[in-house]
């Protein structure tokens, strides 16, 4: 929406400066953006006698302004710099005062302060050189959406401590970590580890290293050096480990033991050991990987990548030292030492030499122009058949490439390469799953938009906007960490070190074997049907669902909702050695399921089969409408940071790496829950239904039949029927259970019934969920 005031702005500044050499006009629309900020730039730089004006607020700019003092209350010597002072106050959002007023007054000293306290300076009414910088640039001082109050204390904290030190720039305080902020940290941890403040860049040198090598920290340790090492670890977190525990951690001045906790976790998802052990403190790996992509580039590591053919040889020495695991290219020639592509033969070199091997595609990956869904589209076919080829098998990882510095503006052209790689391999059958290899940043976004299973993370490059103020995506299974030459007697070749995470992608130690992810949970539930078969007594179905989900989903709330499950059955089964996996890994996607979970949701779906599809039942609380009563819940608690549910689920909901109670896992359970009972209701038999899902083709398209068959296949339809689930009140156990769940992720202090909420801000929740199902079938059918 225009601003008047920012509209004022841009046609004083355009009709003051037009002419002026080097002057850029600002569009007038009444909007703030760069564009504005660098044509009041401009106009400074044309009040400071700079010419030809340049749209950047530089060293000469900043030091001829400086030159002229503080601004104090009463300060006349130039009335269009207090306009464009008042100018960029009112483009900020703090009420500058009267902008016609030429001197620097009570109103604009008040509007100052007021920016200054956001900032975490003192609020003396004073406008020092970088003050005034700060006021012609985009960065937020208040809390902005998907921010952290954490994050944000240690952005005031930083900008109050070292703004003045000469190459310390004041920084945001929105609350959100970013390439600035974590250059103003290593510049603070530089300062003090006594480099000159001259020389503080905020680059990852040798003297920055010696110094954390000095200064490691311990619990029970206090000081300055526990309040960086505390703020890095917040700018890191959440960590979520493999049991889906969430690692959180404050801002603190004393090393105590949640601290040690945190780093604990924080070694474990870094894959930070020193004999298989991780110690809790701060040494000088932790500190290093806290700050830079490669963390210590020195580091024992045991997985690597090459351009280079692996021979017998070569695979012997690479596991003498240490390595295990090795990454190879399916596709892309180079030139010298081999071929960069996996060569005939060279896969029994692989494993002879008792390594496994992950797939790399990457075709011209170096050139922003080549990244379209076309090519994508191409490339996932491509991968697909050089995969089949060397005789991978299913469910492999292949991680495709983005192998340049992409930046956030680039974003929208890199999700479409990949989304359409997720569709060539789709076309393919789902054979294979998409993986990424690109900085954090584009490993992160990549799996944010496409589900991407696992991350290859290019942290040598170390420069890569994409890996400065972003921390290691949650789903990474390889990070390259450091370049260099094997001597091998007198054969030499190149080689890339690259950190692994241990529970992650574990490559492949074989090829051309019949292996699925779900073979051995579709064997358990044939071996339940016989049993129930063998009972004699109910449906063999329904008894294995019950079977399945009597641990973890037969308590009063469930045996309310669903009804109770048939305990001689269970006997019975024990009693003739049943067992049932905990989970297994999707063959479609890689992601794991929860058995218990899906085959309660099954259950549920069975029991309480839906009619009217506009009418949400029971069998939908026991899947997506049960997730959704308690993601609604998480929206409430986090309401303070994001207003609107639409941005809430684009951010939280099926997102990979983000704590949620509607993870991916569980759209993908969801999905499956409700088609595989609907097979089953139509006369399918269970052990038949899940075979065809999950070995055949049943989950290729588990989206768009999902989207099509619950939520009428359309955004209007999904959304009118998550509302109705949300707002219902013709089942009193279903309203019960969606308050008890709604108040179980909210909490008491944040509890709001949904039915409460302004009619148009619950839509826009319910969007948001709806467009997760309809992008996800758009992925499939594309």
């Amino acid at each position: 929406m225009a601003d008047a005031k920012v509209l004022e702005a841009q046609k004083w500044v355009n009709a003051t400066y037009k002419g002026v050499s080097g002057y850029q006009a600002c569009p007038e629309d009444g909007n703030t953006g760069w564009s504005t900020m660098y044509s009041l730039t401009m106009g400074l730089q044309h009040e400071l006698g700079i010419s030809p004006v340049i749209a950047n607020f530089g060293a000469g700019t900043l030091s001829r302004l400086a030159a002229l003092g503080d601004f104090l209350i009463g300060w006349d010597k130039n009335q269009n710099i207090i306009r464009i002072l008042r100018h960029g106050l009112f483009c900020k959002g703090y009420w500058g005062g009267v902008y016609s007023i030429g001197y620097y007054d009570q109103a604009a000293a008040a509007a100052v302060n007021s920016m200054k306290a956001d900032m975490g300076l003192e609020q003396d009414g004073k406008v020092q050189a970088k003050v005034f910088k700060a006021v012609l640039n985009m960065d937020a001082y208040v809390l902005l959406a998907g921010g952290s109050d954490d994050v944000r204390s240690i952005q005031q904290w930083l900008n109050k401590r070292y703004w003045t030190k000469s190459t310390f720039t004041i920084g945001p305080a929105d609350g959100h970590f970013s390439r600035d902020v974590q250059q103003g940290l290593l510049k603070a941890i530089q300062l003090e580890i006594g480099i000159p403040e001259d020389s503080a860049t905020g680059t990852f040198g040798p003297s920055t290293q010696a110094g954390l090598k000095a200064h490691p920290v311990a619990q029970g340790d206090s000081g300055i050096f526990v309040q960086l090492f505390s703020a890095a670890c917040v700018f890191n977190q959440p960590v979520i480990d493999v049991e889906g525990t969430t690692w959180n951690t404050s801002f603190k001045s004393t090393f105590d033991d949640k601290l040690t906790q945190f780093v604990r976790a924080f070694q474990k998802f870094s894959a930070l050991f020193v004999n298989g052990q991780v110690s809790g403190y701060g040494d000088y790996a932790t500190w290093a990987q806290l700050l830079i992509s490669t963390g210590d580039p020195d580091r024992k590591v045991d997985a690597s990548d090459t351009a280079y053919t692996i021979t017998a040889s070569r695979g012997a020495r690479m596991y003498a030292d240490g390595y295990r695991y090795v990454g190879r290219y399916i596709n892309e020639t180079s030139t010298g030492g081999g071929s960069k592509i996996l060569e005939e033969g060279e896969l029994e070199n692989i494993f002879g030499a008792k390594l496994r091997v992950f797939p790399i595609f990457q075709d011209n990956a170096r050139d922003y122009a080549n990244f379209n869904w076309s090519n994508g589209y191409d490339h996932g076919q491509l991968a697909h058949d050089q995969c089949v080829h060397f005789g991978f098998d299913r469910s492999t990882v292949i991680y495709f490439a983005c192998d340049y510095d992409a930046t956030d503006d680039q974003m929208g052209k890199i999700i479409d390469y990949y989304q359409g790689v997720q569709s060539g391999l789709s076309s393919r059958g789902k054979r294979y799953v998409m993986g990424v290899y690109g900085s954090r940043n584009v490993c992160a976004q990549v799996t944010s938009a496409t589900d991407a299973r696992y991350s290859f993370v290019s942290g040598m490059s170390t420069g890569f906007s994409g890996n400065l103020g972003f921390p290691l995506p949650q789903n990474w299974a390889f990070n390259q960490v450091k370049e260099y030459t094997v001597s091998n007697g007198s054969d030499s070749f190149g080689l890339d070190a690259d950190a692994h995470r241990p529970g992650s992608d574990e490559g492949q130690r074989a090829v051309n074997t019949p292996a699925d992810p779900a073979t051995e949970f579709v064997a358990a539930i044939d071996r339940l049907y016989e049993l129930a078969q063998q009972y004699g007594q109910g449906n063999p179905s329904r008894l294995v669902m019950e079977y399945v989900r009597h641990v973890g989903y037969a308590s009063f709330q469930w045996t309310s909702l669903i009804g109770d499950v048939d305990h001689d059955f269970v006997q019975y089964a024990e009693d003739h050695g049943a067992s049932i996996p905990k989970d297994f890994n999707d063959p479609f996607t890689g992601y794991p399921l929860d058995i218990q979970h899906l085959m309660a949701s099954v259950n549920g779906h069975y029991v309480k089969p839906v009619g009217d599809i506009s009418l949400p039942n029971a069998g939908d609380v026991s899947g997506w409408a049960g997730d959704l009563y308690t993601f609604y819940g998480e929206w409430r608690r986090d309401s303070d940071r994001y207003s609107s549910g639409y941005t809430y689920c684009q951010d939280r909901l099926a997102k990979i790496g983000v704590a949620s109670s509607f993870g991916f896992s569980d759209v993908l359970v969801d999905a499956d829950a409700y088609l595989i009972a609907e097979r089953v209701l139509a006369g399918v038999p269970l052990t038949t239904a899940v075979r065809e899902h999950y070995l055949e083709d049943g989950g290729k398209s588990r989206f768009t039949h999902y989207l099509s068959n619950r939520f009428g296949g359309s955004r209007n339809s999904a959304t009118d029927i998550a509302r109705t689930a949300l707002v219902m009140d013709y089942d009193p156990t279903i309203d019960a259970g969606r308050l008890w769940l709604i108040k179980s992720t909210s909490g008491t202090a944040f509890f709001m019934p949904p039915g409460t909420l302004p009619t148009d801000k619950l839509t826009e929740f319910c969007q948001g969920f709806a467009d997760v199902l309809v992008s996800r079938a758009a992925l499939e059918s594309a």
